[in-house]
């Protein structure tokens, strides 16, 4: 991506979107994660909106490595819910039993949804997946991107790819889950690929002036 080599550290726990973005943003970067560190005093995701949570994620981790650092908040917006679960996604059904495995809570959430969503025609049970991504430096802000995908919430998980809520959203146009798609075919519609895409040619310009 660049002749520069850059450490950059992906602000997350989750493995899944780790590895979305070392896919779309391949280049002489070394992406690292939080297990290359040890003792990062957790940041706490308090923020309003998706983007509040990113930037604040970004700034902290920044400053607390020294790292250039991007951090996304990401989530599910459905109309019927009024919005919900929104920046509350990931714990959406409560916070993930110790050492218990990741899918567990999403299942418990997707159940959530599922269940509240009960009895609501297909036709207004649209939503929407939303990504704000951030990249700082310990001293600013760098870049903002936003991305999302439209879709439809099914009535039960289809699907066995992919994570959080992606077995219930349906993408009408392609008449699949996101978890019915290959990572290439998500990669390329994806809210979070959206927001990648928008990011990707904002960093090879930041990486190639500084």
């Amino acid at each position: 991506m660049s002749s520069i080599h850059k450490e950059i550290l992906v602000a997350t726990t989750n493995p899944g979107k780790i590895a979305e973005l070392r896919a779309m943003l391949a280049g002489d970067i070394e992406w690292l994660g939080f297990s290359d560190f040890d003792d990062i005093p957790e940041i706490v995701e308090d923020g309003a909106t998706f983007a509040e949570n990113a930037r604040k994620k970004a700034v902290g981790y920044a400053k607390a490595t020294g790292l250039w650092t991007i951090a996304d908040d990401s989530g599910l917006v459905v109309d019927a819910l009024g919005g919900e679960p929104g920046v509350k996604s990931a714990r959406f059904s409560g916070e993930k039993p110790k050492d218990a495995d990741r899918t567990l809570l999403d299942h418990r959430n997707m159940a959530k949804v599922l269940k509240l969503l009960g009895g609501v025609p297909k036709e207004i049970r649209t939503a929407r997946f939303v990504c704000c991504l951030c990249l700082a430096s310990p001293q600013e802000v760098l870049i903002e991107t936003k991305g999302q995908l439209e879709g439809l919430i099914t009535d039960k998980e289809m699907g066995a790819n992919g994570f959080g809520y992606d077995p219930i959203f349906f993408v009408p146009q392609l008449n699949k889950t996101v978890a019915q798609l290959t990572q290439e075919q998500k990669n390329s519609i994806s809210h979070r690929g959206n927001a990648i895409r928008e990011l990707k040619p904002l960093l090879l310009e930041l990486l190639q002036t500084t």
